[in-house]
């Protein structure tokens, strides 16, 4: 049953450990890889009892209108019942479901099993301009009112006649909106915009603002912005598609020049100076298609242009490419439950996966189905420009790291790349151009102070004793400072298989500072299955007992075991008891 909804929806199939002999991801416990799959954003299917989904997503209910689509069907395939994001297709999904097993959309929203449709889920290529109205509206329907439409509208043929709601589909502005009167925007307009470097994006902004206004065109007729690739990181360009709330579509200068027969305004100033005989022009026809006119030409101001093309049809297609985007994405230890519902829902949307390829490997079900492009350890600069320029290429891609990706991880990295000069080892201009997210993640010293009880109470720093990329001498500096501060510290990459003396070296410093009986815990392999948390004293610490997947973290001359029934836990006051004895 499973399968043929796959193949119906072609989406992978995930499948329990031990019970399913194929699919395309596996996992052991079914309410937690729901969650995971629920915080990522992606839309779940359930052949199991709804209580099953309610009880693995209940958690993180929030917002109905950003939540996924949530689904359990029947295991005979006879019932499919939505559950959750109905505002993000569930019902849709659930009847697309039902129509390929031959079994019944148990669909309960009042407006779908009334009426046949949902206010605020209009077919793709049109807008509803005025959402928040929408329930209103709906509830006057309910109540056994009637609309008037005007305007091409098919899917709103079959509501009853009446004046209780006022319906227009068109693309012009419309006044008098509320909870009876709903505006329905088909998405026929596409905006071209082209600028000088570093254009004000008031200047942007005003000018799309009189450029609809002339065309009487609403903003939400509007189905992309579209440019030239060279304007990919403009943020007067970015500003106008972030405002609308569509997306920004780039072309190549020779994809534009294509366009140069359809041009009102063509320029051989443009074309000496990017390749092309126009851009705003070309980019807005590009992007609607061949049968689009320009509604409005090329009008400009001192460092834009922006014009306006016109489709017969709502457009639907995305054409040309996205902007291409890089998250550098932190992890945490690996376990789910310490990785961020960002970081889920960033890796649930790229496109390709990089990094190193035991940190993909513990996303586990997340990372199904998507190419990946894993690097040893070593190849760190590789494995950033890789990314880099495959983003740069429209592709979203995610570069995974564990713990936190700022944190003696690739984030310093990438952004080094981006600064560098291409002549001095940096990377492509398309690639400067690209959208990067970061994304915080639990870090291995969060982590271990978490196991450990509160050893970061008081200040605190970490130090890598780690010589391959810092030299030595400023490592045995810095190690030096930390102890005449009285920090707690925490050491990554302790030891490696060639590195064994820096850490004893760095015990012998701390002692001549803090009691030899200073607390000291090692934690190994921190959320996963093989964890392991050992307390030591100062003077006792050994460097045989410490591996490349430990984290140590040295208390400060402050710091203490506090005995606890369950095990002793690390603490370092901050001064409350001084504060409260004071009293």
């Amino acid at each position: 049953m499973a399968r043929s909804i796959a193949e119906a929806l072609g989406a992978p199939l995930h499948g329990r450990e031990g019970r399913v002999e194929r699919a395309d991801a596996f996992f052991a416990d079914a309410l937690e890889h729901a969650r995971d799959l629920f915080a990522a954003g992606t839309p779940v299917v359930g052949v199991c009892a709804s209580g099953i989904l309610i009880r693995a997503v209940a958690s993180l209910l929030s917002d109905k209108r950003a939540e996924p689509p949530v689904i359990s069907v029947s295991d005979d395939g006879r019932v499919v019942v939505p559950l959750l994001g109905g505002h993000r297709g569930a019902n849709r999904l659930a009847k697309r479901i039902a129509e390929a097993l031959e079994g019944t959309a148990a669909v309960t929203t009042a407006g779908d099993v009334a009426l046949g449709v949902a206010l605020d889920e209009p077919p793709a290529g049109y807008r509803l301009v005025n959402p928040a109205d929408a329930k209103g509206a709906m509830a006057a329907l309910l109540s056994g009112g009637g609309a008037t439409v005007t305007g091409d509208a098919p899917w709103l043929a079959e509501l009853p006649q009446g004046d209780a709601l006022r319906i227009t589909v068109s693309e012009a502005p419309q006044q008098g909106l509320g909870a009876e009167h709903l505006h329905f925007a088909p998405q026929r307009a596409v905006l071209g915009l082209g600028c000088a470097r570093d254009c004000p994006p008031e200047e942007m902004a005003a000018l799309v603002r009189d450029t609809l206004a002339e065309a009487g065109i609403a903003p939400e007729a509007v189905q992309a912005v579209a440019s030239i690739d060279l304007k990919a990181d403009e943020p007067a360009i970015l500003n106008v598609s972030r405002a609308i709330g569509v997306p920004l579509r780039l072309f190549t200068a020779a994809e534009l020049e294509a366009e140069a027969p359809r041009l009102a305004t063509p320029s051989e100033v443009v074309f000496a100076e990017v390749g092309c005989h126009g851009v705003s022009e070309g980019a807005a026809l590009a992007q609607a298609g061949a049968d689009a006119t320009l509604a409005v030409t090329k009008r400009k101001t001192a460092n834009a242009t922006c014009a306006l093309a016109l489709a017969p049809q709502p457009v639907t297609e995305l054409r040309g490419r996205p902007r291409g985007r890089l998250s550098v994405v932190g992890i945490g230890p690996g376990q789910s439950g310490w990785r961020t519902p960002e970081a889920s829902r960033l890796i649930a949307e790229a496109e390709e996966l990089v990094g190193y390829g035991l940190y993909i490997d513990l996303l586990g079900p997340l990372a199904a189905g998507k190419p990946r492009a894993d690097f040893p350890l070593g190849g760190e600069e590789d494995r950033c420009r890789y990314a880099l320029e495959r983003a740069a290429e429209g592709r979203d891609v995610a570069l995974i790291c564990s713990g936190d990706a700022g944190i003696y991880a690739m984030g310093a990295l990438v952004f080094e790349l981006l600064g560098r000069d291409a002549d001095k080892g940096g990377v492509s201009d398309a690639a400067r151009r690209i959208e990067v997210t970061c994304t915080p993640g639990v870090s291995a010293l969060q982590a271990a102070a978490s196991r450990a009880g509160a050893p970061l109470g008081h200040d605190f720093c970490a130090i890598s004793l780690s010589d391959l990329l810092t030299p030595r001498e400023d490592i045995v500096k810095r190690l030096h400072a930390a102890a005449q501060g009285d920090f707690v510290i925490a050491f990554y990459n302790p030891v490696s298989k060639r590195r064994r003396t820096l850490l004893a070296e760095a015990r012998d410093i701390l002692l001549q500072h803090r009691p030899a009986d200073t607390p000291v815990l090692l934690a190994s392999s921190l959320g996963r299955p093989e964890e392991e948390i050992r307390y030591r004293r100062l003077d006792e610490l050994q460097v045989d007992e410490v591996d490349m997947l430990t984290v140590v973290l040295v208390g400060s001359s402050q710091s203490k075991l506090v005995k606890l029934g369950e095990g002793p836990r690390m603490v370092t006051p901050r001064g409350y008891a001084k504060k409260i004895d004071a009293r």
